[in-house]
This record gives structure tokens, C-alpha cells and sequence, in this order.
């Protein structure tokens, strides 16, 4: 019988999409409903929601920005302490790796040539801590700003999706239910795409992320008519 596994097969790109669009589908979906709730007007919806797309994709962006910098940061910071320690205290370091190959059931004896091969080596012993010791990859360093600007792009394109229908349809309540309608589907869609790179059941993954984004935008809308 052939061998099936399933794995994450998503890249760091699909990754910055589903941050954005998990956020971009919700947050000005919740924030329309809400002022549907509360006003009359599918105008201040409008603005509304676009001064928050604004907003919160940048504010996304910058998240995505600053946390790859810092990974990178964080990688070059530990890259340099490993090679001073391979230099400074390679005993040491290579009783970390003894260890290390020892929580894997391998004895002493039967690591002691893949150690002698990884001391020969500086570079290789380095990148075996790196990723074995630490579990850092070294990471794009181009990777900062692509990811900023893939977060905020997705974040704008999930969140016009609950907007769309206030801005052709002129009754706020028909523009609502339209909404309502368009946003679930398209996080339904979302959720099944996320569970085929995750590896879960597309329908659960769907009709979770439905259920999610239906109950901010139920809660807002609730709270905006009992407050109004």
C-alpha cells in the first residue's frame, strides 16, 4: 500500500495570506454588522469600514514586518554565539550534541562519528546547533517586506468582501443581509483552503472559521442594537 502523509505544504507566503485574510474577513465584518446595528446610514458604514481596512492593514503590515525582523535578528544573535562557542568551548558543545543524540535513545559510542565528522567542520557543526540545538532556520532576508506587504494586501481584499454590498445596494438592511451572506461564503471558502495546507478536514475547517466570524459580527450587532 502506498505510504500517504500529510503535511503542512504551505510556504511562508501562504502563511502571511492567512493571517491577513483571517483578520481581513472578520474584523470589518464584525465592525460593519455592528454599525448596522446602530445607524441608518450604509455611508457611514462605508467610511467606517474603509478608515478600518486602512488602519488595520497597516497596522498588520507592520506586525508582519517587525516580527520577521526580529526572527532575523534573533537567528543572526544566535548565529554568532554558536560560533563563538564552537571556537571558545567546542567541549562543550560537544557534549550538547552527545545529549542532544541521547534523547533520541542513541548512545554515546554510536554518536561519536557523526560528532568527529561535525568537528571537522566549523561550518556544518555550526549549522547542525543552529538547527537541531535550536530549531532556527536561517531565514530570507528579503523576507521582512514581502511578508509585510503579502499581510496587508490580504487584509485589504478580505476586508472589502463585507463592504462590497453596502456599496452597491442603497438599503442598509438589504446591504447587511447581502453581506452577512457574501462574508460567510467567502469564510467558508477560506476555512476549507486553510484546512487543505493544515491538514485538517476542509468542512470542519469551514464551518469553524464560519462560526467564528459569524459570532464577532453577531455579537457586534447585538451590542450596537442594545446600546442605540
Amino acid at each position: 500500500m502506498p505510504h500517504d502523509e500529510h503535511h503542512f505544504s504551505g510556504n511562508e507566503t501562504v502563511r502571511d495570506v492567512v493571517i491577513g485574510l483571517a483578520d481581513g474577513l472578520t474584523v470589518p465584518f464584525a465592525l460593519a454588522a455592528g454599525i448596522s446595528g446602530a445607524l441608518a446610514s450604509s455611508h457611514v458604514v462605508i467610511t467606517a469600514g474603509l478608515a478600518e481596512i486602512a488602519a488595520g492593514s497597516i497596522a498588520m503590515g507592520l506586525g508582519g514586518y517587525l516580527a520577521a525582523r526580529g526572527d532575523a535578528e534573533h537567528y543572526g544573535h544566535e548565529l554568532e554565539r554558536e560560533e563563538r562557542e564552537i571556537v571558545e568551548v567546542p567541549d562543550r558543545e560537544s557534549d550538547e550534541i552527545t545529549a542532544l543524540f541521547r534523547e533520541y535513545g542513541v548512545t554515546p559510542e554510536e554518536s561519536a562519528p557523526v560528532l568527529a565528522a561535525l568537528r571537522r567542520d566549523p561550518k556544518a557543526w555550526r549549522d547542525f546547533m543552529m538547527k537541531f540545538e535550536l530549531g532556527l532556520e536561517e531565514p530570507d532576508p528579503k523576507r521582512a517586506l514581502r511578508s509585510a506587504g503579502t499581510i496587508a494586501a490580504s487584509y485589504i481584499g478580505g476586508g472589502m468582501v463585507p463592504l462590497v454590498p453596502y456599496m452597491v445596494v442603497a438599503d442598509i438592511r438589504e446591504g447587511l443581509w447581502i453581506s452577512c451572506g457574501v462574508t460567510l461564503m467567502a469564510l467558508g471558502i477560506f476555512g476549507a483552503v486553510k484546512g487543505h495546507f493544515t491538514g485538517v478536514p476542509k468542512f470542519r475547517s469551514g464551518w469553524q472559521t464560519m462560526l467564528v466570524g459569524g459570532l464577532a459580527a453577531g455579537v457586534a450587532y447585538g451590542l450596537a442594537k442594545a446600546i442605540a
